[in-house]
């Protein structure tokens, strides 16, 4: 349920930008009365700049529910929403998405320096803090396992680009179905080929306990 709601806001990108040229004109009526907007729904290419509006809104709004529920936030949604505010707000000022497309390569890009990072500092790796209260495998897949998220990271930047600048579609719409679609299902791949991993271990690990 939580990789969903942290998906949410894609989600809403992607359908804003589908539904931007039948939308109720008041609707983006609304969003050019902020300053330095100014949107046309005769103009093809400004979707993708009221879906990065919608993207920072639903990003800010996720931030919030995340805390009214919690009580705390979570650090990827803040550095996500911190990314987000730079590149979003170049975008929409400057009516150029190249600016929201490399929002996501460094988002991933960052999180892959963390990991790497965490092989290096403390003496658990991140993917170790975050798991080892659900399953108990040894340290060293704990620092494969963690090797293996940055490298996934830092492909699916990479990939983001190639979409991006090499076949983005008309009027970005490759893009914009790689950056939920494809980015989505090779995230649930690779999470089930980890929990497949990592259940190998859990049960050798479990075994050998038990002896």
């Amino acid at each position: 349920m939580k990789f969903l709601f942290d998906f949410l806001p894609v989600v809403l990108f992607f359908v804003a930008y589908k539904l931007f040229a039948s939308l109720p004109p008041d609707l983006v009526q609304l969003a050019n009365q902020i300053p330095v907007v100014s949107l046309s729904q005769q103009q093809p290419k400004d979707a993708i700049i009221f879906a990065t509006l919608i993207l920072v809104v639903a990003s800010m709004l996720q931030n919030v529910f995340h805390w009214l529920l919690y009580r705390r936030f979570e650090k990827m949604h803040l550095i996500s929403l911190g990314i987000l505010l730079v590149f979003g707000s170049m975008t929409v000022v400057l009516k150029d998405p190249d600016f929201i497309k490399w929002k996501v390569s460094i988002f991933n890009w960052i999180f892959a320096v963390a990991m790497l990072g965490s092989l290096f500092i403390g003496q658990k790796t991140l993917i170790e803090r975050m798991l080892s209260h659900v399953i108990v495998v040894p340290a060293e897949i704990w620092r494969n396992v963690t090797l293996m998220w940055a490298v996934f990271f830092i492909t699916i930047g990479i990939l983001n680009l190639v979409v991006a600048f090499y076949f983005p579609g008309e009027n970005d719409k490759n893009w914009v179905n790689f950056k939920l679609f494809g980015i989505f299902g090779l995230t649930i791949v690779f999470m089930i080929a980890q929990m497949i991993y990592l259940s190998k271990y859990a049960e050798e690990d479990e075994v050998s306990r038990e002896v």
